[in-house]
């Protein structure tokens, strides 16, 4: 449009706008996009905003539409330039993401910041794409297929993190932004795309799998995961081996896989209804959260990650001997378990009561995977059940720390790390090292 524009020297050597008919077709021009942008957001924006409201949503959304890039980037290229072959094992000094020769970007793709972070994050992607779904829902969904395809998820199942490290470990959201997608879907047409729902969950059950398959060490439905996005509020680097050697049984880790499972419920749901023979799958991610919700709050002999004195989630640090403790730092890691949590209509057992019985049944013969956390049996208004690792009891005592002042409700939201810590920090003291963690408004010296 710019081109389009006309331009003459005046007398006094200046620039100036000519009045030809060019520039007044293009003010027309400019007149009509800028209509025809109102009446879309009009759409989009929800009435009942008032107009400094509005105004500040369609600024948000159109900054997601700027922060889209096109990305390219052949890994397998970049690899052999260093030296890298995925046919030498005995190869020495391997690049970063050495393991990622499948890999050929060349895509536009949803950036977190095209100035300051101009490469993908998938699981920020995840989280922009519901944005990005309210103005431009077929880009929102082609950002969650690119995730999924053979050109970027690794064989093994995993998502690839980011450009400096694709073999690190972010949290399982991609489901969620699947199922969320799904239904924005639904609500605008009144019909959701069950075949672009089906294509997600088998890709994404690749990658449930390599959860359970590679973070799970003992098969005891706990997981591990490293930093996870939370990468300076721990008394260890979690990206990094511990200086004690075992490693951790991670809160948050654990919390973001029970809520997969949920994810996964949700979205097997939706495709029974339409395709009896994802029942099964139905059945078998109820039972999978049943086992992690419950490895949550373990009462046996076995140290669990819920403390009964304190109300609250840790990591457990796992020692090479076998022995284990809890690392009670209070810090957002012990309010991820709040998100676990799922309402389900009940549709799918009256439509198929036989599934009802078989829950029964299951529940009746392991009574302790559902003596700690919400009760799945439980019926609500309607005939809803909730899927929840918070019991009424337990979500009490973790809300009266979250909401206190003196631990994590600040004036500007909820701090990462409790506020008690300010007076009393972190102690920990292994092989000669002292190790501690502190509060610090806004900051972290670790």
């Amino acid at each position: 449009s710019a081109a389009r524009m006309s331009f003459s020297k005046s007398s006094s050597g200046t620039t100036g706008r000519s009045r030809s008919p060019i520039g007044t077709d293009f003010d027309e021009i400019m007149t009509a996009r800028r209509q025809e942008a109102d009446e879309f957001y009009g759409t989009v924006i929800p009435a009942a905003l008032d107009s400094d409201a509005a105004n500040v949503m369609r600024q948000a959304l159109a900054g997601m539409l700027w922060t889209k890039q096109f990305y390219n980037y052949d890994v397998d290229r970049w690899l052999s330039e260093r030296g890298s072959d995925p046919f030498n094992p005995r190869r020495q000094a391997a690049p970063r993401n050495d393991r990622w020769h499948h890999m050929q970007n060349r895509d536009i793709l949803s950036m977190p910041d095209k100035w300051e972070y101009p490469w993908y994050a998938a699981w920020d992607l995840a989280f922009h794409v519901l944005a990005l779904t309210l103005v431009d829902e077929e880009f929102g969904k082609q950002q969650l297929d690119l995730m999924l395809e053979e050109r970027y998820l690794h064989p093994s199942g995993q998502i690839p993190a980011y450009e400096w490290n694709f073999g690190d470990v972010n949290p399982p959201v991609h489901a969620w932004s699947t199922v969320f997608t799904y239904r924005l879907g639904k609500a605008r047409h009144g019909h959701g795309d069950v075949e672009w729902l089906e294509r997600s969950f088998h890709k994404l059950l690749l990658n449930f799998t390599w959860w359970v398959n590679r973070k799970d060490r003992d098969g005891n439905n706990v997981f591990e995961g490293g930093f996870l996005g939370l990468d300076n509020i721990g008394v260890f680097d979690r990206s990094s081996p511990l200086p004690t050697g075992g490693y951790l049984e991670q809160a948050d880790g654990t919390a973001w896989m029970a809520l997969f499972c949920q994810n996964m419920l949700e979205i097997g749901i939706e495709l029974a209804l339409e395709r009896p023979a994802y029942l099964p799958m139905c059945r078998k991610f109820v039972e999978h959260f049943l086992w992690i919700g419950s490895s949550m709050l373990h009462a046996g002999g076995h140290v669990g990650m819920w403390d009964e004195e304190d109300g609250f989630f840790y990591d457990v640090l796992r020692l090479p001997d076998g022995s284990g403790q809890r690392l009670r730092v209070r810090s957002m890691v012990g309010l991820l378990p709040l998100c676990a949590v799922t309402v389900f209509d009940g549709q799918l057992l009256a439509r198929h009561p036989e599934v009802a019985e078989k829950l029964r049944r299951f529940l009746e013969a392991r009574p302790e995977l559902r003596a700690l956390i919400h009760d799945p049996a439980k019926q609500g208004v309607n005939g809803r059940r909730m899927a929840s690792i918070l019991s009424e009891k337990n979500l009490r005592r973790v809300l009266a720390i979250m909401l206190d002042p003196a631990e994590f409700l600040s004036p500007y939201g909820i701090r990462s790390v409790s506020r008690r810590h300010a007076e009393h920090p972190f102690e920990f003291d292994f092989g000669g090292q002292h190790y501690s963690l502190a509060y610090l408004p806004a900051e972290s010296n670790s």
